[in-house]
């Protein structure tokens, strides 16, 4: 079982890539985060044609999420349960497979601004909440994933600048804390599971050439229970679809999961 986490910055924009991205690389599971268009926008019909169903979670303009998978998914959870928020940034689906369910959270997290802001503080509540949430959850499904958007490095070796952008947001103690707190519930860095190239990143800039010169950050995740770390066989960064014109400032990650 392959499942793919990808913030596609428009999904207005680049449904083609995800298209052709999927056309080369059939994962049974395509988590999308800042589709940035209404559930009524959303490309149903287009995806059904490349085989997969559509879970989706929508907001104009700003935010959204989804869950694309080759079975629909089944008890579909849309944010935070116990969480007041306005924003569609969680989405979470239950997926049949031979071996048993796997649980699929989806979440584009909160940005945060910078520390000291009111987003921050927002960024803060919204982590906290997710994890009172997903405590149940995991008790209630032990196969489970939690992809998405952090926009969180886990640790120094997540940043190209550890330095110079310590403390500064994607990196304050408090955020790398909370990262720490959601691993804490039962859940490992999938990609940290093997040995990896140093440098590997998830997200580049738009701006002075950050991409070429490799100056980014990983900030997208795939987090595994307990119960499936022993099943993980692999995990990457694609970077592939970076080098398209007008591509997302962020990639693909995929974690490959031996399941019968």
């Amino acid at each position: 079982m392959k499942i793919a986490t990808w913030n596609i910055n428009s999904l207005t924009v680049r449904l083609p890539q995800v298209l052709d991205w999927l056309a080369a690389n059939p994962v049974d599971v395509l988590c999308l985060q800042e589709l940035k268009l209404s559930d009524d926008k959303f490309p149903l019909m287009e995806l059904a044609a490349a085989g997969y169903q559509s879970a989706v979670f929508g907001q104009k303009t700003y935010n959204g999420v989804a869950i694309l998978s080759r079975a629909a998914a089944r008890n579909v959870v849309k944010n935070i349960e116990g969480f007041s928020d306005e924003q569609s940034r969680v989405i979470a689906g239950t997926l049949d497979m031979p071996g048993g369910e796997v649980r699929v959270v989806n979440a584009y997290f909160v940005n945060g601004q910078s520390p000291g802001s009111d987003k921050f503080a927002y960024k803060m509540k919204w982590l906290t909440g997710l994890r009172a949430w997903l405590q149940g959850e995991l008790l209630a499904h032990p196969n489970l994933v939690l992809v998405g958007d952090f926009n969180i490095t886990a640790d120094d070796r997540d940043t190209f600048d550890p330095e110079g952008l310590r403390e500064t947001i994607h990196h304050t103690t408090e955020e790398r804390l909370h990262f720490q707190a959601l691993v804490s519930l039962g859940l490992t860095d999938a990609f940290r599971m093997f040995e990896q190239p140093e440098k590997s990143y998830s997200w580049w800039d738009y701006r002075e050439f950050a991409f070429r010169r490799n100056r980014g950050m990983r900030i997208d995740y795939i987090l595994v229970s307990d119960a499936l770390k022993p099943k993980v066989v692999s995990c990457v960064i694609d970077k592939l679809p970076r080098k398209n014109e007008r591509p997302s400032d962020h990639v693909p990650v995929v974690v490959d999961l031996d399941l019968p």
